[in-house]
């Protein structure tokens, strides 16, 4: 029987505190999600004080690491190998002295960056975690592997759960060896026909990674452009470049340009996503089918995932017609950042219909009976 740790012990006993005298607890690492939550409620639980990464096999593809561990420390570890988190976890630090994202709140959110579509989510990269649930148990699910097929897979259903279901400890993460190279190309298109050609690419073998379509704001003729990032073989990039670029017309931009320019793809700094004049004005996200076409909205938009992700800021009364559309196109919308005037709780996301409400609260039920974690996250 392994002895367990003192900070893991500490939190065990808190919840089971909360549970017992029906406290909320607010799970948070470094804050960096902040700005999505729907009511920063209950008392903090901070998750940093249980970091580092406890195994690393490069060999395997393989890494444990505790939920407080900084993501940009992770990160820096993997560079060393030459291996990546191949769905860039976006990080949202907001500020030089903040500590940024952890892996807890990483995989709690479930948030990936542009290369979502081509390489998939954080839950396509879980392999196991150690959670402590509402009743101040210390559970395991998973492994260290990646065939593992022993019992149901509760560890992918805690990404994106908001720490709804319980306190992740600790979790093992499949990881990607870095791409050989590395291509960016610029295409002067309207978003009808970036997306027709993002369709027509897709169903070629070329080694797209990554695309962005935007209005760019900060150029005195607003070109609409199509940025798409190709990664992979040397070969394979080089030759899809040329025969991309010899097709529709473009060019290729210097990857030193282009990395800073995705990294604020990923994190929400581009000029696109900068907070409007209009104070009304939420920034929301339309997940919709990939082969989605341009949808019939009259505010500007950001489109990445070739396709499947749409960014646009609208008021909240617009909240009904965003959401009907979004169904519209085989998805759904969600409220990522509320009005700057807003001071009421929104609702950030639709409600799930009857059956998977049911099967929500059934899960809730078993790993939270007391309702103790992030209880305004809970619909």
């Amino acid at each position: 029987m392994r002895t367990m740790e003192p900070v893991l012990q500490t939190w065990i006993e808190r919840v089971r505190q909360a549970a017992a005298h029906q406290t909320a607890l607010r799970i948070r690492g470094g804050g960096s999600k902040d700005f999505m939550a729907q009511s920063l409620r209950g008392e903090v639980l901070d998750t940093r004080q249980y970091c580092g990464i406890t195994s690393y096999e490069p060999s395997e593809l393989v890494v444990t690491v505790r939920a407080g561990t900084p993501l940009s420390e992770l990160e820096a570890t993997l560079a060393e190998r030459g291996q990546c988190l191949a769905f860039e976890p976006p990080h949202f630090a907001v500020s030089r002295a903040d500590t940024g994202a952890t892996v807890g709140g990483m995989v709690a959110t479930g948030l990936s960056g542009p290369a979502r579509a081509s390489v998939g989510g954080v839950r396509d990269f879980v392999l196991g975690l150690n959670l402590i649930n509402g009743r101040g148990e210390l559970l395991t699910f998973g492994g260290q592997v990646m065939k593992n097929v022993a019992g149901y897979d509760v560890s992918r259903l805690m990404v994106g759960a908001w720490g709804t279901l319980g306190l992740i400890a600790e979790v093992s993460l499949k990881v990607l060896p870095l791409a050989v190279a590395e291509a960016t190309l610029v295409f002067e298109l309207d978003q009808a026909r970036a997306l027709a050609q993002l369709h027509r690419w897709g169903a070629q073998p070329l080694p797209l990674n990554a695309s962005c379509w935007v209005r760019d704001v900060t150029s005195g003729d607003r070109p609409e452009l199509l940025f798409v990032r190709l990664r992979g073989a040397a070969a394979a990039v080089q030759a899809a470049s040329q025969k991309m670029l010899v097709e529709v017309g473009g060019k290729r931009l210097d990857n030193a340009l282009a990395a800073p320019d995705w990294q604020a793809c990923r994190d929400l700094r581009l000029p696109f996503f900068a907070q409007p004049s209009a104070p009304d004005m939420g920034l929301w996200c339309l997940s919709v089918a990939q082969t989605a076409p341009v949808l019939d909205l009259p505010w500007p938009q950001l489109v990445q995932w070739h396709g499947a992700q749409r960014w646009l800021w609208a008021p909240l009364n617009a909240t009904q017609a965003l959401r009907e559309t979004a169904a519209r196109a085989a998805g759904h919308a969600t409220l990522f950042v509320a009005p700057a005037h807003s001071t009421e709780p929104v609702q950030r996301r639709a409600r799930l219909p009857e059956p998977l409400a049911r099967i929500q609260q059934r899960l809730r039920a078993e790993f939270d009976p007391a309702g103790v974690f992030n209880p305004a996250e809970f619909n």
